[in-house]
């Protein structure tokens, strides 16, 4: 016989990694961390989906997946947009192969 636990009972090892992040102009987004990956240049990448308050929001938006590179300043750490085409194409490029194993990226 399979040993079947009460759902409260299962224990789940990780929670969403959330970001919040500000624009220039003091809006926040909260995003979720779905992969990271650092290149051979030992630069830092993520590929983080927007939270809605509202489900319906998110329907609209044709191309939620938002890929950011970390950028060190001093003390300071922060997410940024990549601004070289062929260095996001390169990184976009592995983010949709590897989420494609996982998620229906295209």
């Amino acid at each position: 016989m399979a040993d079947n636990k009460a759902f409260d009972e299962i224990e789940f090892d990780e929670s969403p990694d959330i970001v919040v992040l500000s624009d220039d102009e003091g809006n926040e987004f909260s995003l979720e961390v779905l992969d990271e990956l650092f290149d051979e240049n030992d630069n830092h990448y993520v590929a983080m989906l927007p939270i809605y308050d509202n489900p319906a929001d998110a329907l609209g938006d044709s191309d939620p997946l938002i890929i950011m590179k970390q950028v060190d300043e001093g003390d300071d750490s922060f997410f940024d947009e990549i601004v070289d085409e062929d260095e996001f194409a390169r990184i976009s490029e592995i983010f949709t192969n590897r989420l494609s194993e996982i998620f229906d990226v295209q």
